[in-house]
């Protein structure tokens, strides 16, 4: 069988493992916060202070990610993962055994910055695998491991608390990290990093066409998504709906919005993107309306999360059909962007609902979905209707940006 015949067909095994190294990363940062009272216990310290594990776990990838992706762009992509998601299996692994909080920081720090390594190159690394037409589906795929990390990491922390010691929990990750290190090595085909000539400067690439726009309506989209992500328990205190429930809910309705975006988006991403941002805004204005009854809160959850769960490979597919062989450099930025705003969705939610309440929360998530969908209506260059084109940019395109 030749090269182009395997690449016209979805290799499901090899996109699996990607996927499951996504888990790993987001499954790695939520973790803690399913623990923080055996954390708290075990520590000695407060449970807020055990919260700053996930803190500086984030603040890991922020900084990391950029520098590290770029340092690494010439590399085999398969080394690279390996290398990271083995460097995951290391500092959880430490995180299992010291005895001192102080290192379990640092470790969490060094293991948030491995994490944006990984998301760094998951996104090229997938699209390499396989022919153009199929690039959409294959990140797809890919994409599903981090809504099932998001909507599973803090149930199952829990849960595995009560089974276990907390430092088993680590020892147990740690383990199926490098399970997950093999599991790349066999089955996932290597894909080469860009040449010393190819190597375009970062500043360069973030000036393609359209690339800007994109990291802008990221940077609105996680924010809006993350401001009443963040504070679900007071947003839904009032109604009937339990906060189990509705974040398995929301869960459930992302991996259906995972799968729905992964048949469509290499025929219609522009409506797809549009459409997704029209469902957010909705669910913002159910948020709005207070309901004693469970049928709203219900349809809010749903909505939010079959619209949101494909945000994030709506976006690294319109950056990377944009960025082509540059898609590294891109998505090292926008990783950085994507954590960014989940750190202000954060800050921005609390100060919201210390002087709003709940209401000003949803009118500002809607507010900013608002912006995100007028970017998106406004620039076709950046979201373009129609079938997917082969992805790249010219040389003269990057030169045209300097």
């Amino acid at each position: 069988m030749s090269g182009t015949d395997v690449r016209d067909r979805l290799p499901w095994g090899a996109l699996l493992a990607l996927s499951a190294s996504g888990f790993l990363a987001i499954f790695t940062e939520t973790i803690p916060a399913g623990l923080l009272p055996e954390l708290s216990a075990g520590l000695g310290v407060s449970e807020s202070a055990a919260g700053q594990l996930v803190t500086l776990y984030a603040l890991g990838s922020v900084v990391a990610a950029i520098p590290l992706v770029s340092a690494t762009r010439s590399m085999s992509r398969k080394r690279v993962l390996v290398m990271a998601v083995v460097t995951l299996g290391i500092f959880n692994f430490i995180t299992a055994i010291t005895p001192w909080y102080p290192v379990i920081l640092v470790a969490r720090l060094v293991a948030g910055a491995a994490a944006a390594l990984v998301w760094g190159v998951l996104a090229g690394y997938a699209r390499g695998l396989v022919a153009p037409a199929l690039q959409g589906r294959a990140l797809a795929v890919t994409g599903v491991g981090q809504p099932v990390a998001l909507a599973g990491g803090v149930p199952l922390g829990a849960f595995a608390a009560s089974v276990m010691d907390w430092r088993w929990v680590f020892v147990v990750i740690s383990a199926a990290a490098l399970g997950l290190a093999l599991w790349i090595g066999v089955e996932v085909p290597d894909v080469a990093g860009l040449r010393s000539g190819q190597r375009t400067p970062l500043t360069r690439v973030i000036r393609l066409q359209g690339i800007g726009i994109i990291l802008g309506v990221t940077a609105a989209w996680i924010l809006a998504h993350n401001m009443p992500y963040t504070y679900a328990a007071p947003l839904l205190a009032g109604s009937p709906l339990r906060l189990d429930i509705g974040l398995a809910l929301f869960g459930l309705a992302s991996m259906a919005g995972i799968a729905l975006v992964g048949t469509v988006i290499d025929h219609a991403l522009r409506t797809t993107t549009l459409l997704s941002l029209v469902a957010m805004i909705g669910s913002g204005c159910a948020w709005a309306v207070s309901d004693p009854g469970l049928v709203l809160p219900v349809a809010a959850v749903m909505v939010w999360g079959l619209a949101f769960g494909g945000a994030p490979v709506l976006l690294q597919t319109a950056l990377a059909d944009r960025a082509g062989e540059h898609t590294d450099a891109a998505q090292s930025v926008f990783v950085t962007v994507f954590n960014l705003g989940v750190a202000g969705g954060g800050v921005a939610g609390g100060v919201l609902l210390a002087r709003t309440g709940t209401l000003g929360i949803a009118v500002a998530a809607g507010i900013v979905t608002l912006a995100a969908l007028v970017a998106v209506m406004l620039c076709r260059g950046a979201f373009p209707s129609g079938p997917r084109h082969k992805a790249g940019v010219s040389e003269e395109s990057v030169a045209a940006s300097a």
